[in-house]
């Protein structure tokens, strides 16, 4: 399939060109290699997953996708563009945004006003226009204010919306986490284990989310999750790591039948 194709997923969805590539991704901690020539790519949207056993290194490969570590081997594109060494606040305005396998919500602040940071990078009102909150300042509280209460209404969150974050059950805290990254708008949304820590009834809540956002929003997608169940049932392709090396990638079906991948979650995990 080249860059431009499109293909229908059996549910009817339609398929694009690539949103980003990993080429040849190489990432090194001193002298331990954590990521070793890995490729890959993400469609636009797809819902694309990347699974293996702990420290297979999958979350350096979130942190080299959304910029936090940059490779010393490799290349990523995106749109069509080679990427270089970039902030993380130059990688959130390209459309970019994610959410952490550890919460990472400010506590004493409401679930809106968490929702809200995720609109800061469409904030453009000089510092003392919004002291002042005054014209242009007021126009774009207000429009992002907008932005933010259609996100808290989709996620079915607006009994909390002025609950406290730190006082949420964690099931809540990871949909408010959810929420803040969908408040930027994002074109590609990266989850780093949406579903760490929750129960049966949070994770088919949090699945559902997931699936509606990519259908409702047409947001591409990449997460992490080792509920093997999930991945399955919702993503489009996956690519499996272990021991920071790639030992599979494809349909999720393709994946199951790999004697590779079967034998990486056999084994015992390895931090």
């Amino acid at each position: 399939m080249t860059m431009a194709e499109t293909y229908q997923t059996p549910d009817g969805r339609t398929i694009g060109g690539q949103v980003m590539e990993m080429k040849n991704i190489t990432l090194r901690f001193g002298g331990v290699k954590a990521i070793t020539d890995i490729s890959f790519d993400i469609r636009e949207g797809e819902i694309r997953a990347i699974i293996g056993p702990n420290g297979a290194g999958k979350s350096s490969m979130l942190n080299v996708m959304n910029g936090f570590y940059h490779p010393q081997e490799g290349e990523v594109w995106f749109h069509g563009k080679k990427r270089g060494p970039m902030k993380p606040h130059q990688i959130a305005k390209q459309g970019i945004a994610r959410t952490f396998q550890n919460i990472a919500l400010f506590s004493g602040m409401s679930t809106l006003d968490n929702i809200m940071t995720g609109r800061l990078t469409h904030m453009n009102t000089g510092i003392l226009k919004q002291a002042m909150w005054w014209g242009p300042a007021e126009k774009e509280e207000t429009e992002n204010r907008e932005v933010v209460e259609k996100v808290i209404d989709f996620l079915e969150i607006q009994t909390i919306r002025k609950t406290p974050v730190g006082r949420l059950p964690y099931g809540l805290q990871k949909r408010v986490e959810l929420g803040r990254a969908l408040a930027a708008e994002p074109k590609l949304l990266l989850l780093d284990e949406p579903m760490a820590g929750m129960n049966v009834e949070e994770k088919e809540d949090m699945s559902r989310f997931i699936l509606d956002v990519n259908d409702e929003f047409g947001t591409t997608i990449a997460l992490i999750e080792h509920d093997m169940g999930v991945v399955m049932d919702i993503a489009d392709r996956v690519v499996v790591m272990d021991y920071g090396k790639k030992i599979g990638d494809g349909s999720p079906d393709e994946v199951r039948n790999n004697q590779d991948v079967i034998d990486a979650y056999l084994g015992v995990a390895h931090d």
